[in-house]
C-alpha cells in the first residue's frame, strides 16, 4: 500500500495540472454524449421497424471494439500506440490495484476518464465516417440511430469505469447489476491477471466469446 501511495502521489504531481477539474471532466464528457444523443434522435423522421436493427448491430460492434482495444493495444505495447499501453498499464493499473480500488478525490478521474480531446477525436475520425457510408448505403435515421448508439455507448462505458472506482459503500451500487460487473472489473485490476482476464469493462459479451471472463 505504500508503493501505491507513492506512485498516486508521484502521477498526480506529473500528470494533473493546477488547473485541471475532475468535475469539468465528467461534465464534458457528458454533455458531449448526451447533446449528441439528443440531437440525433430528434432528427429522425418517419422511423421503421428495419431500421431499429442496427441498434443491436452497433452495441455488438461496439462491444468487440471494446475489447480488443482493451486486450490488445492498451495491455500490449505497440510501435504506434505506446501513449495508449503507457496511460492504461503502466499508470491506471498501478494507481489503481486489487488491493485499492477508489480514487481519493474527483481530481484522480484524470486517470479514470478519457481525455476529452479523445472524445473530440472519437466522434470526428471514427464516428462521423461510419455516420456517412451508412447514410450513402441506407439511410438518415439509420445513420442518426448509428451514433446514438455509438454516444450512448461511449457514456456509459465511461460511466460505468469511473463507478468501479468509487468506494463500495456509494449509493451507485443499489443499480442491480453493477456489483457484479464492479468485481469483474476488480479482477481485471490483479496485476498478475490482468492481461489474461476480464477486458470488456462494460458488459462481458465478447469476454465469454473468447473466454476471458473470470
Amino acid at each position: 500500500m505504500a508503493d501505491l501511495t507513492v506512485f498516486r502521489e508521484r502521477y498526480r504531481q506529473e500528470n494533473i495540472g493546477k488547473y485541471y477539474s475532475g468535475s469539468l471532466h465528467f461534465t464534458f464528457i457528458t454533455l458531449w454524449c448526451a447533446i449528441g444523443i439528443a440531437l440525433c434522435i430528434y432528427n429522425v423522421r418517419h422511423l421503421n421497424i428495419w431500421q431499429l436493427a442496427v441498434i443491436p448491430l452497433t452495441f455488438i460492434y461496439t462491444n468487440l471494439f471494446e475489447y480488443l482495444g482493451h486486450r490488445y493495444p492498451m495491455h500490449h505495447r505497440t510501435r504506434f500506440l505506446q501513449a495508449v499501453f503507457k496511460r492504461h498499464t503502466l499508470q491506471h493499473h498501478h494507481f489503481f490495484t486489487n488491493e485499492h480500488m477508489n480514487y481519493d478525490s474527483v481530481n484522480d478521474f484524470k486517470i479514470v476518464l478519457f481525455p476529452p480531446v479523445l472524445l473530440i477525436f472519437f466522434s470526428a475520425f471514427f464516428v462521423l465516417p461510419i455516420f456517412a457510408i451508412i447514410y450513402h448505403f441506407f439511410s438518415l435515421n439509420t445513420a442518426l440511430l448509428y451514433v446514438a448508439t455509438t454516444l450512448t455507448y461511449y457514456l456509459n462505458y465511461e460511466w460505468l469505469h469511473l463507478a468501479y472506482h468509487l468506494p463500495i459503500t456509494h449509493w451507485v451500487y443499489r443499480i442491480p447489476g453493477i456489483k457484479t460487473l464492479r468485481k469483474l472489473h476488480f479482477h481485471h485490476h490483479d496485476l498478475h491477471q490482468m492481461d489474461k482476464y476480464n477486458f470488456n469493462i462494460s458488459y462481458p459479451v465478447f469476454d465469454i466469446v473468447f473466454r476471458t471472463l473470470k
